[in-house]
C-alpha cells in the first residue's frame, strides 16, 4: 500500500512524493539501526541478516527483477555496480557489522549524520555540483547536529574504533549509490528489485562459504528482522529512497538522512532507556533546521 501510493503520487505531484518518500525512508532507518544493534544479542550473523534484507524484496520483486534482467541494457554496468555495492552487499556488510560492536546512537548518528555530506562532497568533486549558500549553511548545521549528538553519546555509551574506521566507508557507500540511481534512469522499483536480487545472490555466496545460523535463532528474532530488514527497510525503504532521489536529486534527497540519528536517539531514549537531555534536543533542532535548509526550502528560485 505505502509503495502503491508513492508511486501514484509520484505521477501527480513529484515534489510531495519526494518529501514522502524521504520520510518514510528516515523512520524505517531510525527502526533498521536499532533492530540491527539488536542482533548482536541473538545467534544471527551479518550474513543470515542479509540473506533476510534482501531475500524478502527479491522474492516479492520478482516480476519486475524478471522483466529488466539483472544487466538492464541501458544501464551502464559500472552505475550496476555502483548502486550494488552502495545500497546492497558490500553496504549491508560493512555497516551491519560496525552496528554489531557500536552502541545504537553513536552509530546512528555517525552513519546517518555523515551520508548527506559524503554525498554532497561527491556531488561537487566528481559531477560539477555548486550547492548554494543556504544549502552549504543547512550542511554545517547538519555536521554541527551530529557532533554534539556524537559527544554527548560517546560521554553515555562509548564508541568503537570498528565504528570509526567503517560507519564512515558505509556512508560513502551509500552516497555512491545515490549519485548512480539518480544517473542509470531506473524507476525507484527497478533499482530496488535489482538491488535486493544481485545482493541475495551474493549472500548466498557468503552463506556457502562460511554457513548460517538461521535455523538456531527463535521465531520472534527471525520476525523481528523479517519485518524490519526484509519488508521495511530492503524493500519499502529503498523503493521510498529511489522515489525521494529522482524528485529531489542527489544531495536534497540525502540530506533527510540526517534525521536519522535523530530518530534512533529518541528510540534510544524511548525503548531502550537511554537518557535525552539538552544535548540531544539541541542537535535535534540544529540538524532539523540544517535538513530544511540542505533541501533548498529557503534556496531563491531560478
Amino acid at each position: 500500500m505505502a509503495m502503491l501510493s508513492l508511486s501514484t503520487d509520484e505521477k501527480s505531484n513529484p515534489l510531495a512524493a519526494g518529501y514522502s518518500g524521504a520520510v518514510v525512508t528516515v523512520l524505517i532507518w531510525a527502526a533498521w539501526v536499532l533492530a540491527t544493534r539488536h542482533t548482536a544479542a541473538t545467534p544471527l550473523g551479518t550474513i543470515d541478516i542479509g540473506l533476510i534484507r534482501y531475500g524478502v524484496p527479491a522474492i516479492l520483486l520478482a516480476p519486475v527483477w524478471l522483466k529488466t534482467g539483472l544487466l538492464p541494457k541501458d544501464v551502464p554496468l559500472k552505475l550496476v555496480v555502483v548502486m550494488v555495492a552502495g545500497a546492497g552487499a558490500l553496504f549491508f556488510q560493512v555497516t551491519a557489522a560496525a552496528l554489531h560492536v557500536t552502541p545504537a546512537a553513536p552509530g546512528g548518528i555517525l552513519l546517518g549524520g555523515s551520508m548527506p555530506l559524503a554525498t554532497a562532497l561527491i556531488g561537487i568533486a566528481l559531477f560539477g555540483e555548486r550547492p548554494d549558500r543556504m544549502r552549504l549553511f543547512g550542511l554545517a548545521a547538519i555536521v554541527a547536529g551530529v557532533v554534539i549528538l556524537l559527544a554527548a553519546s560517546m560521554q553515555k555509551s562509548g564508541m568503537t574504533m570498528t565504528g570509526f574506521m567503517l560507519l564512515p566507508i558505509g556512508a560513502t557507500l551509500w552516497a555512491g549509490f545515490t549519485h548512480a540511481f539518480r544517473r542509470s534512469g531506473l524507476t525507484a522499483l527497478q533499482g530496488a528489485a535489482l538491488i535486493a536480487v544481485w545482493s541475495l545472490l551474493i549472500h548466498l555466496v557468503l552463506a556457502a562459504l562460511y554457513g548460517t545460523h538461521l535455523a538456531a535463532a527463535s521465531f520472534p528474532d527471525l520476525a523481528l528482522q523479517v519485518t524490519s530488514q526484509g519488508i521495511l527497510s530492503g524493500l519499502i525503504a529503498t523503493f521510498a529512497y529511489g522515489t525521494a532521489i529522482r524528485a529531489l536529486g542527489s544531495s536534497q534527497a540525502a540530506a533527510f538522512t540526517a534525521i536519522t540519528p535523530v530518530l534512533v536517539t529518541l528510540g534510544g531514549a524511548i525503548f531502550l532507556g537511554e537518557r535525552f537531555g539538552a544535548a540531544e534536543i539541541t542537535a535535534a533542532i540544529v540538524v532539523g533546521a540544517g535538513v530544511a535548509l540542505s533541501t533548498g526550502v529557503l534556496s531563491p528560485k531560478r
